[in-house]
């Protein structure tokens, strides 16, 4: 399932809790997809609290309590770490990642807090949810299968990478739109993960932040970060990604583009992807100055005239999952609708 209906199925989760209708989610996907970060992006869009419980690093007891002699009887402590409304507010996640590299006696304990939604006298506050991801048993990773009775506890979902999801997330974090226009072009390395060759740094949606951030630090050498990416990614996408961003100096001036002068297309197809994803950059970027739609109807209309229209499309695409439909209020949609509707029909 595509990222951006898995954000959807947990933010429509999260907002039927109080109706009663919430169903504790589990997510299942290969490292480094972005799992965590969905539900953390929930948790921000509705500015409440996440609580993530690791599992794997737990102990029974830390998940029950602490037994203490209350009189003739024994009592149990809550622990700190699950919801409370006085101290954590009333709406919220209860997110148990690593899920599946919990050891049993572990899982075990938490059967109750995920079905029942209380674990001995502790009951989780009624606006909080409870969503818990994982890897797969093939992902190469410390993984106990899933006892039948907690997976009955949830209702299942497999997280895919999406080129066209990521994109928009990065365009969002001003993820670096060298990486974007590299990623377009060489989309098969977004995600490569070969569990049967035991990689130890292979591209991901994860890695290839580490790669922007590589990029932060060493622009001015890319000897340097050519090394830093290939620590990030795997030496063949590394030494590619370099390539790529030593090619961005034969860029036309995307300030010409803007102000609506004659620009040449470049030939080379790597380039043409590079000025896509600067474009959609720029028009992101424009959204609340006072000559946006100028902006974008230049935009515009240098996208109608990619030899490939693809291209042209791709980037009127990402423009519009952005911006939104204030983009077909611009006069120049049209015309670059009315240029290149032979491949939105094909």
């Amino acid at each position: 399932m595509r990222p951006q209906q898995v954000s959807k199925i947990l933010t429509q989760e999260f907002e039927s809790v109080f109706d009663g209708h919430h169903t504790p989610v589990m997510l299942w996907g290969a490292p480094g997809i972005g799992k965590s970060q969905i539900i953390s992006q929930v948790a921000n869009n509705h500015k409440v609290k996440i609580i993530d419980v690791r599992l794997s690093q737990m102990e029974p007891s830390d998940l029950r309590g602490i037994p203490f002699k209350n009189g003739e009887l024994v009592d149990w402590s809550v622990p700190s770490l699950l919801p409370d409304e006085k101290r954590h507010g009333k709406q919220g996640i209860l997110f148990l990642d690593e899920i599946t590299s919990a050891p049993p006696t572990v899982s075990a304990a938490a059967y109750q807090l995920i079905l029942d939604r209380r674990l001995g006298d502790y009951v989780v506050p009624d606006g909080w949810v409870i969503f818990a991801a994982g890897n797969r048993q093939g992902d190469r990773g410390v993984t106990y299968s899933m006892p039948a009775p907690l997976a009955n506890r949830f209702s299942h979902y497999n997280l895919e990478v999406h080129l066209d999801d990521w994109v928009a997330w990065a365009y969002v974090n001003q993820i670096d739109e060298r990486i974007i226009g590299f990623l377009r072009y060489r989309p098969e390395h977004l995600f490569e993960f070969d569990s049967a060759h035991n990689p130890i740094a292979f591209p991901s949606p994860r890695t290839w932040e580490f790669v922007h951030r590589a990029l932060k630090k060493f622009d001015n050498d890319l000897t340097l970060f050519r090394q830093a990416a290939s620590a990030c990614v795997g030496e063949v996408a590394g030494v590619e990604i370099t390539t790529f961003v030593e090619h961005m100096a034969d860029l036309p001036d995307l300030d010409a583009i803007i102000n609506g002068d004659n620009v040449s297309i470049p030939k080379q197809l790597d380039l043409q992807y590079a000025i896509c994803a600067a474009l959609a950059g720029r028009a992101i970027a424009a959204k609340n100055k006072h000559n946006a739609e100028e902006i974008w109807g230049k935009i515009l209309n240098f996208a109608k005239d990619f030899p490939q229209k693809e291209l042209g499309v791709m980037l009127v695409s990402d423009m519009q999952r952005a911006l939104g439909a204030e983009l077909f209020a611009v006069p120049e949609f049209k015309d670059w609708a009315n240029k290149i509707a032979d491949v939105m029909f094909d």
